[in-house]
């Protein structure tokens, strides 16, 4: 059973449990997904209300816009919750890879170095997407229904969470490979992630603290 077809319940528990998956990585995009979902209910809560048909034109094809965007992030969120761990599980793969001869130790090493890059490049896929849920929430904060007010700071608050603690997975995994051309460019994608992540977050963050 995929991970994201199992109750809630059933996947706190298997967090919980003594296996290394579904982990951190899962658990942000999780997050992630919990972020975009909240922000289509507010889009949900807004869209056709009286104070939406009273803005203007332009802000409710934005909002229409965004609500939509939010649906398609979460869906994607989704396949990432399952893709994030069954990366791990290809890393774990490859170091159990036999190691007794040097023809061996080559192809260990490689299946390592290939099955690591895979691993981060999915948590980094993951903060991308929270990214792309944070940017559609500022116009909810500013102009959808002031009921749901608090619910876009939570989505908010969970989808930089969501973004943050993908990016701790891609850096864990940065510490394992040689390559340091690659590693700085994704080090330098990160930083740039982050930052925008944190300020749009913290937009959202006190637009919400301003209207309680």
């Amino acid at each position: 059973m995929l991970l994201v077809d199992k109750t809630v319940k059933e996947f706190i528990e298997v967090v919980e449990s003594k296996e290394p998956t579904p982990g951190g990585g899962s658990v942000s995009a999780l997050a992630g997904s919990l972020g975009a979902a909240l922000t289509a209910m507010v889009g949900n809560l807004t869209i056709g209300r009286k104070a939406y048909n009273e803005l203007d034109s332009e802000v409710q094809n934005v909002i229409q816009k965004k609500h939509n965007f939010a649906i398609e992030l979460k869906a994607q969120l989704n396949k990432l919750i399952d893709e994030d761990t069954k990366a791990f599980n290809e890393v774990m793969a490859a170091f159990k890879l036999p190691k007794e001869t040097d023809e061996d130790k080559k192809a260990r090493k490689e299946a390592i170095e290939k099955a690591t890059i895979g691993a981060l490049e999915v948590p980094l896929s993951a903060a991308k997407e929270c990214l792309k849920v944070l940017q559609c929430q500022k116009v909810f904060a500013e102009s959808g229904n002031v009921n749901a007010i608090t619910d876009i700071g939570v989505a908010a608050l969970m989808a930089y969470g969501g973004l943050e603690g993908a990016l701790f997975n891609v850096r864990i995994n940065l510490q394992g490979l040689k390559n340091e051309e690659y590693v700085s460019g994704i080090n330098s994608e990160c930083e740039m992630i982050l930052k925008e992540g944190t300020k749009l977050k913290d937009e959202v963050i006190e637009l919400v603290y301003s209207k309680l």
